[in-house]
């Protein structure tokens, strides 16, 4: 038995995996990885995921530089969650240009941006990723 037939996919092959600064334990982004892209992730220590969107895998980073070095892999209780401790390099984990995709909070009845741009998404990216 291998050690990825003990993760429990979802129906559509899917677990959701968060990404976690290795050093400071801050949440920088969740994502989507399938059975390969969790292979690869293991086999290169660096996050590979599923792009949903593209219906293809996703080296994090292949567009931006913006790649995350893996220092952990582990799973919930549950076996159907993924927790990926990286280390971000270029700082910026979000295509928005933020540290983290979890800029917004909730204050009162509104979301208000707490996290500022630290790079213009346009300068990241050339394909016009919105």
């Amino acid at each position: 038995m291998s050690w990825l037939d003990e993760i429990h996919f979802g129906s559509d092959g899917l677990i959701p995996a968060i990404a976690q600064d290795a050093v400071t334990g801050k949440i920088l982004m969740m994502a989507w990885m399938n059975r390969e892209s969790l292979k690869q992730t293991a086999e290169k220590g660096e996050a590979v995921y599923w792009s949903r969107s593209r219906q293809k895998l996703w080296h994090k980073g292949e567009e931006s530089g913006h790649t995350q070095e893996v220092q952990g892999i582990y799973f919930d209780c549950d076996e159907d969650v993924i927790l990926l401790q990286v280390v971000q390099n270029g700082g910026i984990a979000c295509h928005t240009g933020r540290q983290s995709c979890f800029y917004r909070k909730l204050e009162g009845d509104q979301w208000v941006e707490v996290e500022p741009v630290l790079k213009d998404p346009k300068e990241i990216y050339q394909t016009g990723r919105k």
